[in-house]
């Protein structure tokens, strides 16, 4: 009897799957939705302290890493695993000087990754990432938070007079698979602002200043065919995380009338010795190349604006001007606008040094 029933029992155990006694399989998590994005600038009312918050709604819990970018652009990264955008803009233009833009971009349909542009690299303590719970009962959503303080401006203004000891960013305009403007005999806008610079530098370095070059050869500086952002991005990056003094992006004019000629400087107000820059090197170049003046603009360009310290774009002269394309070809004429433009920095810092320096 006791037997029989031992063969009962392992029969039983036997057909138990067949007769659906097995566990039911686990159902896979379901992804979560990114539902929201909102951002905001504020003061700390104790510190001072200027930050920006962006706050990420989500439907459900997720786990967050994050990566402090410096090169080629300083970009802090925010991974968000286990949930992906749902009707968000993928692309989100902040434009403070704190954080650039947002990119937001899910490749797997399982994780988001945030891309925030920066004008400065961060240090570690300049920001910080929070998940907070949501409450299902109540529709409160779970949120990413990601709070970014304002950088400490990499550039310490030391308008001294002269110009040894200063440090200079020189920025060749265009490069690698962007020739930029191109003449009626073929002359490239890269080739001429990479001349003039190179001769710029070696100017400053026999008067005793230190100078960066974001290119020294023909080359994309960020990586070739990026996006326009991207490259001036590595542009401005050279001259905020070396800590520059002043920055100078060079480049050639174009216009669809032939006729039209002369050098003209623009410039950014961020600071009160932007628009003193602009005026002393457009000064100093009409003086040495004898070309039209144009006067100096303010303009709203990526470089001018996202510098943290005073920076002008040049145009020394128009490609599209036969006669100017000819004279901006030749050695002679590159030397005297890299002398003007040399001459117009020494000027910038002697009249800067009698204001006092400072922002």
């Amino acid at each position: 009897m006791q037997r029989a029933f031992c063969l009962v029992l392992i029969l039983l155990l036997l057909l138990t799957p067949a007769f659906g006694f097995a566990s039911a399989p686990v159902s896979p998590r379901t992804v979560a939705k990114i539902t929201q994005v909102r951002w905001d600038t504020y003061t700390d009312g104790v510190t001072g302290t200027s930050s920006i918050r962006l706050s990420f709604d989500v439907s459900d819990s997720v786990q967050v890493t994050a990566q402090n970018n410096v090169a080629p652009l300083p970009q802090l990264v925010v991974n968000i695993i286990g949930a992906v955008p749902e009707k968000i803009a993928s692309s989100i233009n902040l434009d403070t000087k704190i954080a650039d833009k947002i990119n937001i971009t899910s490749s797997d349909g399982q994780n988001s990754k945030i891309t925030i542009d920066l004008p400065v690299a961060l240090n570690d303590g300049d920001y910080k990432i929070l998940t907070l719970p949501g409450d299902l009962n109540t529709n409160k959503p779970f949120r990413v938070v990601v709070d970014i303080n304002k950088p400490t401006p990499p550039a310490v203004f030391n308008f001294t007079s002269g110009l040894k000891g200063k440090v200079i960013a020189l920025d060749p305009g265009h490069g690698g698979s962007d020739v930029g403007a191109v003449g009626p005999d073929n002359i490239q806008e890269k080739t001429v602002t990479l001349a003039v610079a190179l001769r710029v530098k070696d100017l400053l370095e026999q008067a005793g200043a230190k100078v960066y070059l974001t290119r020294n050869d023909d080359r994309d500086v960020y990586a070739p065919d990026d996006s326009a952002t991207e490259e001036l991005g590595a542009r401005v990056a050279v001259g905020n995380e070396n800590k520059v003094d002043v920055f100078v992006d060079i480049h050639a004019n174009y216009f669809g009338n032939p006729k039209v000629s002369g050098t003209g400087t623009y410039y950014y107000l961020k600071s009160s010795y932007d628009k003193l820059l602009a005026q002393s090197i457009q000064d100093s170049l009409v003086s040495a190349d004898g070309l039209n003046d144009r006067g100096i603009y303010a303009a709203n360009f990526y470089v001018l604006k996202h510098t943290l310290m005073p920076a002008v774009l040049i145009e020394l002269g128009f490609l599209s001007n036969p006669n100017e394309e000819k004279q901006l070809n030749t050695p002679q004429f590159q030397q005297k606008l890299a002398q003007g433009i040399v001459n117009g920095l020494d000027s910038f810092f002697n009249s800067a040094a009698q204001q006092g320096g400072g922002n």
